[in-house]
């Protein structure tokens, strides 16, 4: 590793990690690889228990290649895939309806209300319809675990309760993600998992991934990615990077530019934070020589205490894999991380 003033950094950020480790204040934490400049300045794993799905896998001794549940950072991703599948024309428009994309629910789809939900309010999960998913995911009151157990995922989902005009409210739901990638495997023709391979991660050298499945068969768009922390990163820097690896466009930038734009409040404990589409949007208060301003962010945040966080203005992006399923405490390792390690110690121009 290089040298801390090589790094990009002014303070040590070693240091800082070790000392926060033999606190107890990283417990469950996996694997973190923080890239700036586009190279990696930080990289550590630590051995640990971990679950796939609610599954023990055990002690699992973790390294660079060691998959990892990203949960809903999967979602964040499905909104890369639609943008990448609507540059080629493959998926409808953001202004078209969603329930029309579905027309083996006539019933439903005749339904003026449900035709006035469309794509964008689906991406930006302002659809105005029931979900609760703020029960654990243990719970079948959980919207997402019942989305699992219906017999049919698609009719549960666009059946939901109205409960206001779309566009009012931010309402988190897995449910919305489930359709995007349903429409995408329609529009291309093939799974999701095959779709995103060949355009995302492939032509970002990510060769090796899971994608879990859920009761029907089919893969879960909401929170059934396992990539490792390294090739979360890398997705981070392919973001900075305007939607390139090399000269290789991947995702067009003119989509990254309107996924980062603030559609809707969100209300996760988080203040000032937005979401867009399918990633959340904030800015941190970052100090340099001429005094305090505030530092754009894109993230993505997936149960368990999984993060990938990027700062365009900073190039800087830093991934983080814990095993802190359900935990109310799972923001914990997360957040000292970002604020008393990497934040505090990043040289700024």
């Amino acid at each position: 590793m290089a040298a801390s003033g090589e790094a990009g950094f002014k303070s040590d950020p070693v240091k800082r990690f070790d000392d926060l480790e033999k606190s107890g204040r990283l417990a469950g934490l996996h694997g973190v690889v923080a890239l700036r400049g586009g190279r990696i300045v930080f990289e550590r794993y630590i051995d640990g228990n971990d679950m796939t799905w609610g599954q023990s896998l055990g002690n699992v001794r973790f390294g660079p290649d060691t998959l990892h549940d990203i949960r809903s950072v999967t979602k964040s991703i499905v909104g890369l895939l639609y943008g990448i599948a609507l540059e080629e024309g493959r998926v409808p428009a953001l202004d078209e309806p969603i329930v029309a994309q579905f027309p083996e629910y006539a019933d439903l789809a005749g339904d003026p209300q449900r035709k006035r939900r469309t794509i964008r309010h689906t991406l930006t999960m302002t659809l105005a319809m029931e979900w609760n998913e703020n029960v654990p995911y243990t719970d079948a009151a959980n919207s997402e675990i019942a989305m699992e157990q219906a017999p049919d995922r698609y009719r549960f989902i666009l059946d939901r309760p109205i409960l206001a005009e779309p566009g009012r409210g931010w309402i988190y739901s897995g449910g919305a993600v489930a359709l995007l990638g349903k429409i995408i495997e329609q529009g291309t023709g093939q799974s999701l998992p095959a779709f995103a391979s060949e355009k995302l991660f492939s032509p970002l050298g990510i060769d090796t991934i899971e994608w879990m499945r859920g009761q029907d068969g089919r893969a879960s768009a909401a929170s059934g990615l396992r990539l490792a922390p390294r090739s979360l990163a890398r997705i981070g820097q392919m973001i900075l990077d305007g939607g390139r690896s090399g000269r290789r466009s991947v995702v067009p930038k003119s989509w990254l530019d309107q996924s980062f734009q603030p559609a809707a409040m969100v209300d996760i404990g988080w203040p000032g934070m937005h979401y867009g589409y399918l990633w959340y949007v904030g800015e941190e208060a970052i100090t340099d020589r001429t005094g305090t301003y505030g530092e754009r962010f894109i993230a993505a945040l997936g149960n368990g205490g999984q993060r990938l966080f990027v700062f365009p203005g900073l190039d800087f992006v830093l991934a983080i894999a814990t095993g802190n399923y359900d935990s109310p405490d799972q923001w914990r390792a997360p957040a000292a991380l970002l604020y008393e390690v990497f934040l505090p110690s990043l040289t700024v121009s």
